[in-house]
């Protein structure tokens, strides 16, 4: 077994690593269901990191540090995203977060299997990334952001180089307005084959006063500033189920009945619609309220039932 020794500098040397596509879904999660209400800040995210290393590793924070970090996820081409309100704009700020944070950027284009938009080969890449960065730079600890269990072998042929893995993961269910159960698991092979699995929901949902500043620091704070959206523009949805420009004739105004968990109720007689946080154009499921104006078309479900997309808030 090759192992390598820590630096000369006296440094822990940390690798970062995300699935971009679980770390999005969590990233939601607690910006739309959970109380906080707020999305997970990359750099506080990173501090703690640096911190919890230093407590495994029984070192000093400061010589604990974060050598390299790398983001993985599939993405449309422009021309799609551009289609599709803000999405353009709103994956280059992103963008800019992630480079202001260190943070390299890897995509690969997502393909439309049957009207359904999939990434494929992520998990491949950010493995085969991993491993060869991990050999090269020669990491002392590498922190995995994941869930799938087809990562474990991954986590042998870097604890066969010598690194020692921290997995964090994440855990959480909800159910929506209609009665759906959604939930995130993480794979018992892949938390349990990591020399360092830290499961991020116990800590952040520990609410005890010892471990508020430390869970308050990996969330971004929150701002009295709402987010700005364009008014006149219209969509629809299109046959797979993405936005494009359509006339305004296929849209319908209203109000917002009700908001829970990322759902909202809008009036629309006789039985009422409702619309997921996704649906919102240019505009935060935060910074709505019940009573609000909408614009909106319609989508019918498998069973029939219409569904909001395309939500607009009218001012």
């Amino acid at each position: 077994m090759t192992s390598f020794p820590h630096s000369k500098s006296g440094l822990i040397r940390i690798g970062v690593f995300y699935d971009g596509h679980y770390f999005l879904q969590v990233s939601n999660y607690y910006n739309y269901v959970h109380d906080r209400r707020s999305r997970i800040s990359i750099r506080g995210l990173h501090d703690f990191v640096r911190k919890q290393v230093a407590i495994e590793e029984d070192e000093e924070f400061h010589r604990c540090q974060i050598i390299d970090a790398h983001y993985f996820r599939g993405r449309l081409s422009a021309s799609e995203a551009s289609q599709r309100g803000n999405l353009l704009y709103f994956e280059r700020a992103f963008d800019d977060i992630l480079m202001s944070e260190g943070v390299s950027v890897h995509y690969l284009p997502v393909r439309n299997f049957h009207g359904r938009w999939q990434e494929k080969g992520i998990d491949v890449w950010l493995a085969l990334e991993a491993f060869e960065m991990t050999f090269y730079k020669r990491f002392d600890v590498v922190v995995i952001l994941a869930a799938d269990g087809d990562y474990s072998p991954l986590v042998r042929k870097l604890h066969s180089l010598g690194s020692r893995v921290m997995l964090l993961h994440w855990n959480f269910e909800y159910t929506d307005e209609e009665g759906n159960r959604f939930s995130t698991r993480t794979s018992n092979e892949l938390v349990s084959s990591v020399a360092y699995p830290i499961a991020m929901h116990e800590i952040i949902d520990d609410y005890s006063p010892k471990s508020e500043a430390i869970v308050s620091s990996l969330f971004v704070p929150k701002t009295e500033a709402k987010v700005s959206h364009k008014q006149g523009t219209n969509w629809q949805s299109s046959g797979s189920g993405e936005a494009t420009a359509s006339g305004p004739d296929e849209f319908h105004d209203s109000t917002i009945l009700s908001l829970k968990e990322g759902y909202g109720f809008i009036k629309f007689p006789p039985n009422n619609v409702f619309f997921h946080f996704s649906s919102l154009v240019d505009y935060d499921f935060n910074d709505l309220e019940i009573g609000d104006s909408v614009q909106f078309s319609l989508e019918p479900k498998e069973d029939g039932r219409m569904m909001a997309k395309e939500v607009i808030v009218v001012e």
